[in-house]
């Protein structure tokens, strides 16, 4: 049958299709994106996905996410949300980053994420093995999560292309830096811009290549 095309080892592969198949209840994937980047905020997503959504997204090939073109990925984070029980997304501020710490505001993103949810899961799967502080729900820490549950590499993809278009957006803001190139991250152009104009204010003060004082101009 078409339906039944995935195989079946790919099926066992995931999560969804082994540990967590008699657990009652809807599971939610949470992933992050940004945590290396040297701009902007770090951002999460919580995905809440029903079962017939899982042999699809198989078949999107979302294991393939990081090698999936920006235009492809854009079009599996819009089908993942349109087939979603219910997803939403969190983030922590710059502010934050240098406050608190990458790991806490990661988590805090996390925990934004899964509380702006408007269906409550009975099992939150964590990408990573650091659990959410505070969270009172289950939640089960997964490493690699991405390449192991379905759930959170949705979550993984839909975090993704909406902290790239917020970049992109931000990117008008800030030409001197590329970031409609890096997204954030340090590339060499991007390093090199740091040394000539100095941070802006959406940069994360606490990371190394962002402590650059610029003389000023004579």
């Amino acid at each position: 049958m078409v339906e039944t095309s995935p195989a079946p080892l790919e099926k066992s592969s995931w999560l969804e299709f082994s540990t967590l198949s008699g657990i009652p209840g809807l599971v939610a994937g949470i992933d992050e994106v940004g945590r290396g980047a040297l701009f902007g905020p770090v951002v999460a997503a919580a995905v809440i996905l029903p079962s017939h959504a899982l042999p699809i997204l198989i078949a999107a090939k979302i294991k393939d996410s990081k090698k999936l073109s920006s235009l492809r990925r854009t079009q599996v984070a819009q089908q993942i949300c349109e087939l979603a029980i219910d997803w939403n997304i969190g983030f922590a501020s710059t502010a934050e980053i240098d406050k608190i710490n990458i790991l806490q505001a990661t988590l805090l993103a996390m925990k934004r994420a899964v509380l702006k949810l408007k269906v409550q899961p009975a099992l939150c799967l964590v990408d990573g093995n650091q659990s959410i502080k505070d969270l009172l729900l289950p939640q089960q820490t997964v490493v690699k999560g991405d390449e192991r549950s379905l759930a959170i590499a949705s979550a993984s993809i839909v975090a993704k292309v909406w902290r790239d278009e917020l970049v992109m957006r931000l990117a008008l803001k800030y030409p001197m830096y590329n970031l409609e190139c890096n997204k954030g991250y340090g590339s060499q152009r991007h390093l090199l811009a740091l040394q000539q104009y100095g941070p802006s204010p959406l940069h994360r003060q606490s990371f190394r290549p962002c402590q650059i004082k610029v003389p000023n101009a004579e």
